[in-house]
Order: structure tokens, then sequence, then C-alpha cells
């Protein structure tokens, strides 16, 4: 199976969200492969079908001099936090199905927490995931925080939207303006502060391909092969 990369950058919420429906229309229609797309975001808080108004902390006019969006999105999942230096993955993939009608959402999510305790082994740190939790965690001397957040969203036709948002080189102090995921008595980390050190961002997209390859069981396809329009 062939799994095609588009990698187009810095790109504002609301555009990649409507490229995520253009495109999971298309491939429920079988008129493209599977796409993964791996991008980053402006800062944009971002509340899902569980998400809580009184966990967005940070108040209008602030949010407005920090230059931070607030939407509601069709994904699973509460409030989290998208900016510069979080590498974010959204596959659109039909999943099969396990009994004819439906996908087997859970099996999906646990690939995805595979694929990224896979990249942070790369880097010699040990994730986790936390049973009645989605998502990555690390252990840390403050104690156990996320470093992946997951939330995704399949549609009838068995195609996946949204994905996973691991925190690179992160500014956390965004994720002070909100209680991330719900979760009030866990902290977020990023693998920049785990190394001490600014990580290679373009080097952690490789890894991300690959492992996700790994778990899926795709060949992936990057480069000039891949046609990445916003378009189709």
């Amino acid at each position: 199976m062939r799994c095609e990369v588009c990698q187009p950058g810095r790109v504002p919420y609301r555009r990649a969200w409507d490229w995520q429906n253009r495109l999971a229309d298309a491939r429920g229609r079988d008129e493209i492969p599977d796409r993964l797309l791996l991008l980053q975001h402006p800062h944009t808080y971002t509340l899902g079908s569980s998400g809580h108004d009184d966990h967005l902390l940070l108040p209008p006019e602030e949010q407005a001099r920090r230059g931070i969006e607030v939407l509601r999105v069709d994904r699973g999942g509460d409030i989290t936090y998208h900016g510069p230096g979080q590498l974010v993955a959204y596959p659109i993939i039909r999943l099969a199905r396990t009994d004819g009608l439906r996908a087997d959402v859970l099996v999906y999510v646990r690939r995805l927490e595979n694929v990224v305790l896979g990249v942070l082994a790369d880097y010699g740190f040990i994730g986790k995931t936390i049973p009645g939790l989605t998502g990555v965690w690390v252990d840390t001397p403050v104690g156990e925080q996320k470093i992946c957040a997951i939330g995704v969203k399949v549609t009838t036709r068995a195609v996946t939207k949204h994905g996973f948002a691991l925190n690179l080189n992160t500014d956390l102090s965004y994720f002070e303006g909100i209680i991330p995921c719900g979760i009030r008595d866990k902290g977020v980390t990023s693998l920049a502060r785990l190394c001490g050190a600014n990580v290679d961002e373009d080097e952690a997209a490789r890894r991300v391909i690959h492992h996700f390859g790994a778990a899926f069981g795709y060949e992936m396809v990057t480069g000039e092969a891949v046609a990445c329009t916003e378009n189709g």
C-alpha cells in the first residue's frame, strides 16, 4: 500500500481543516490515495467534541494580543494548543471496516500512539500511554507530562481526519492559557525540553514518516512524486 506525504510548511488551522475535508471526501470516493499531511500551524486553540469553554483560561483580549485563534472543530477530545515548533500529523486514510460497517477507531488511535512512541525511542526516550487517557506521555522529574496530543475524526466512509500534535520546539507557555485536554493534574512537555536543546524539525518529520509507514504497513511516498495542493 502507498501513502503520499504532503509537507506544506505552516498553514493556518482553518485552511488546513478545509483541506482535510476536501481530501477526506476525495479519499472516500477513491479519487486519491491515502495521504499523510505533516505541517505546523500559527498559534491556535481548538476545542473538540468534548471541549469545555471553562478550560480556556486566557481572556479574549489576551488571545488577541498574542495572536491566538480559537476554533471549535469536529475531532474528538477537549481543548489543545497548536503553534510553531509543533509537528502536526493529519492522516487522510481509509480504515478497514472490522464488522462490515464500522472501522475500529481504537485500534487506529493505538497505532498513532505507537508511531510517536517509536519516534521518542529514536531519541532515547521512553514514552508511554496512560489507561483512560489518549495521547503519549513521558515521565519527568515533575511527574507525567504529555508530549503528544491525539484527537481524530472518522467519516461515514471510514476515512480519517485530524490526528496528532507532537511538541518538538514548541513554546510551552501557550499551554498555560488552557487546561490541556481538560486534564488538571498533569503537565505538558516537548522533545526540545527533554533533549535540553532544540531538535531538527525536518529530521523529526522523517522519523514520523518512517514510523507511520511501519505502523500501518505503508510504502511512504515523499518529495516531487507527490502532488500536494490544497485542491486535492
